[in-house]
């Protein structure tokens, strides 16, 4: 399987590249950045160490050598200005989306392809892929809340003393304020988290906060996220090369799930070779479920203004 990562000379691009290039599973990294000689570096030094880990085909390129691709990582992406708004960069994003968007367009792809959007805000630059793309929109994805879920999990068994591996709780809406906890069916090691000792009412609360603060405090330690993101795009990569059917929060053009339509953002899903193959509607309780319509208002809301 062949990945292309637009964006791949960036910080999220690259490490999402090398988690790809250690798990061994796509047979081929292409690079792909508007800053060629940084592009061109990323894939030589990700290439010096295919000895040592896997027999992978990995080089820079551009669009017309990327047609071919199995999957488009899509990780390019501008950062926030000093006293910029938050809708002032979704509409700057929004301007370099629409001309990757458009590039892909032109070069041509697989009528199987699958176009995986990672950069922000991801659910509203999904919902640009699915509409101006002429694919099924299950097969356009977005990471959605597969980073937010990650570092909520990874979090709780860091001061719960748990195996990370086996702590299972879901974040769901969209990836940014409104976002929800799913605490209904939270569990580790298929027991109900929420028995676990010190994982009380108040402990949730303060859990989810954080988690909802983690980007931003990676931001101000060292300038930006990377591996944790680099492994969740990963895992949604190696979840469609391997046809997993896994259950993930990705983000994905809605068509009646909890009664939404016309948006993108994240619900249960199931992911496999044909992208968001399936959205499954897990019984939520009643104030997850309102909290979730309130995400998807909250993106429509934004969505209007983007367009507007």
């Amino acid at each position: 399987m062949k990945v292309t990562i637009i964006g791949g000379g960036g910080r999220v691009g690259s490490n999402a590249a090398f988690c790809m290039q250690c798990a061994g599973i796509v047979s081929e990294i292409q690079i792909l950045d508007h800053n060629q000689d940084l592009a061109d570096g990323e894939a030589l030094d990700l290439l010096h160490g295919a000895a040592a880990l896997a027999d992978q085909r990995i080089y820079s390129g551009d669009y017309n050598r990327a047609k071919d691709s199995d999957i488009f990582v899509i990780t390019a992406g501008l950062r926030r200005k000093p006293d910029e708004s938050r809708l002032d960069l979704v509409n700057r994003n929004v301007g370099l989306f629409s001309q990757i968007i458009s590039d892909l367009k032109k070069a041509g792809m697989k009528k199987d392809a699958i176009v995986f959007v990672v950069s922000n805000p991801v659910d509203i630059l999904t919902h640009l892929a699915a509409s101006f793309l002429d694919l099924p929109s299950s097969q356009v994805i977005g990471l959605g809340t597969m980073l937010d879920t990650a570092r909520f999990r990874s979090l709780m068994a860091n001061d719960l003393d748990l195996a990370p591996t086996q702590v299972r709780a879901l974040i769901l809406g969209e990836h940014g304020d409104s976002m929800l906890p799913v605490w209904s069916s939270a569990t580790v090691g298929g027991l109900p988290l929420t028995e676990v000792p010190g994982c009380d009412a108040n402990y949730q609360r303060q859990i989810f906060e954080r988690t909802k603060k983690s980007g931003a405090e990676v931001i101000s330690r060292k300038g930006g996220a990377g591996w944790a993101v680099g492994a969740t795009i990963a895992e949604v990569v190696h979840a469609i090369a391997l046809d997993r059917k896994q259950l993930l929060p990705v983000s994905s053009l809605q068509d009646g799930c909890y009664g939404l339509k016309n948006v993108c953002l994240s619900v249960p899903t199931i992911v496999g070779k044909g992208g968001a193959e399936k959205h499954i509607e897990l019984k939520l309780w009643p104030k997850e479920e309102q909290a979730l319509k309130a995400s998807a208002k909250a993106l429509k809301d934004m969505l209007a203004k983007v367009a507007g």
